[in-house]
């Protein structure tokens, strides 16, 4: 009875501890560090706009390439930036807009110290970005500390 036990509880012992081995291991198992891993068309979370990620130079920004509603229903003409505060700058179409710039990639698929321009509101934010999977890159726009923000999921566009 006692040798019965005993192998029933080495078994439950050595479930217990493969199971902590493999959820341990699996935190640990991430992407690639690819600086260029985002580079590509995603789509916003509210999927109303896509935005090509490039690099340029040693940073990364990206630029409004699609927007689901393109003509402004008061003009009849092409969305204009008109929520931003330089007269000038309201005249500049929305589509073609570079909207994020200044990231650069940190280790662990996050790109750091960019901004992140939101033409429907016509403000900037501090901005981050960490790539979740292939497909998947999460993009928090913030002021001041990242903890006082709102984070967005885009979709990764698949040609």
């Amino acid at each position: 009875m006692k040798n019965k036990l005993s192998i029933n509880f080495r078994a439950m012992m050595f479930g217990l501890f493969s199971l902590l081995v493999l959820t341990t291991t699996s935190s640990f198992i991430t992407l690639p560090d690819n600086p260029d891993a985002i580079v590509g068309v995603w789509k916003t979370g509210e999927g109303n706009a896509m935005v090509r990620i490039y690099k340029n130079g040693e940073k990364y920004q990206g630029k409004v390439v699609w927007l689901k509603e393109p003509i402004d229903p008061e003009t009849g003409k092409p969305k204009l930036d008109k929520n931003q505060s330089d007269e000038t700058a309201k005249k500049r179409p929305v589509l073609g807009l570079i909207n994020i710039w200044g990231f650069l990639p940190k280790e662990n698929n996050v790109w750091d110290e960019g901004n992140i321009y939101d033409p429907k509101n016509g403000n900037t934010y501090s901005s981050t970005m960490k790539l979740i999977n292939a497909n998947t890159l999460e993009v928090r726009g913030y002021i001041g500390v990242s903890l006082i923000g709102r984070t967005d999921t885009w979709t990764r566009q698949v040609k």
